[in-house]
């Protein structure tokens, strides 16, 4: 992404603020914010930039099953969307203690609870997911706690062939994955869609 250096700038400048700051990286499945989030933090340093994904509160395979929502894993209801807002919250108002967050492993697609420390001196915690501008439900809460929003504007044929080789590699049939694609991640991606008219920033990815 060659805008990169631009956005580090941009984020340190939010860094370099007063307090504990929060900065959203939104957009749809397959777009790149992890990507993008951890080449902010990695340039920032970890005393200035922490990550943390809201995939950390996908609820749990079992609790899926149990509530009919497997097949829908991904979708807004398919998260602790409260969990999240509760996290972001005690985020925004650090005290002397670390804070710690979940994070998401792919390998066990399953999320992972106390995963991600967040010290008490780290001026900006840099959080992204799909559904950060989302405004129905729990979720319209999130965007007042974020100091600012990014929307990320992916390519449309790349985003998705990056998302079929993401469920391939891990674990799923090449059908399977397409199929998942176009009936799940895209119901998605056209929730998520939306948001961008809420961010501070659009970001065409190309």
């Amino acid at each position: 992404m060659d805008k990169t250096w631009e956005l580090v700038t941009r984020a340190a400048a939010l860094a370099g603020r007063d307090g504990r700051r929060i900065l959203g990286i939104a957009g749809p499945p397959g777009a790149g914010k992890s990507t993008l989030a951890a080449r902010l933090a990695d340039a920032l340093g970890p005393r200035t930039a922490v990550v943390v994904p809201m995939d950390g509160f996908h609820l749990a395979r079992t609790e899926l099953a149990r509530l009919g929502l497997a097949d829908r894993k991904g979708a807004p209801d398919t998260f602790d969307a409260a969990g999240y807002v509760s996290l972001l919250r005690r985020l925004r108002a650090p005290g002397e203690a670390t804070v710690y967050a979940p994070a998401f492993d792919r390998s066990l697609d399953e999320p992972i609870a106390g995963s991600v420390p967040v010290a008490p001196a780290v001026p900006l915690v840099i959080t992204e997911g799909n559904y950060l501008l989302h405004d129905a439900g729990e979720w319209a809460a999130v965007r007042p706690l974020l100091d600012e929003a990014w929307y990320l504007a992916p390519d449309e044929a790349l985003r998705v062939a990056r998302l079929v080789d993401r469920h391939v590699r891990h674990g799923k049939d090449p059908a399977y994955a397409r199929a998942w694609v176009a009936r799940s991640d895209e119901a998605n991606a056209r929730l998520v869609a939306p948001g961008r008219d809420r961010a501070d920033l659009v970001i065409d990815t190309g």
